[in-house]
């Protein structure tokens, strides 16, 4: 289990925000968001106001950014309420989902039930930050 914080990744982050139910860090391209212990994550008391920051932070709708949540922590998301980030006007390139356990693992399944094919999981932090590095330079290589 790697916090970001705590690895080599972190002097590249851009910035830093910090929340009463978690921890996110902007780099190019992508986020990486570390939710704290036993937070119920929801659109409504959580998420619609990380999005709004990210938002206004990246200066677009989400669409070109790479949203990585490294779960640390045990934490509960609420699934169902991917329904409504879609009917929001915020958008996502992508989802990785980095789990140190057998039954977060399991749970990425569920999640993929509401993201379809934008979603990857992970077994560490360094695996998932160079899948985003990878999908950003293919978007900038097939953008030349």
């Amino acid at each position: 289990m790697q916090y970001v914080k705590n690895s080599p990744f972190y002097q590249e982050a851009i910035q830093e925000l910090n929340y009463s139910f978690g921890n996110f860090y902007l780099f190019e391209g992508f986020v990486v968001g570390e939710i704290n212990e036993d937070i119920v994550f929801t659109w409504d008391d959580h998420a619609k106001f990380l999005v709004e920051d990210l938002t206004n932070l990246y200066d677009h709708n989400g669409e070109n950014v790479i949203y990585i949540t490294n779960r640390v922590h045990s934490y509960a998301v609420k699934p169902s309420d991917w329904l409504k980030f879609y009917k929001s006007d915020y958008k996502m390139k992508a989802y990785g989902i980095i789990s140190y356990t057998p039954r977060g693992l399991l749970n990425v399944l569920i999640e993929k039930l509401f993201m379809k094919n934008k979603i990857k999981g992970f077994e560490n932090l360094s695996d998932a930050i160079d899948w985003a590095r990878a999908m950003n330079n293919a978007s900038k290589s097939k953008a030349s």
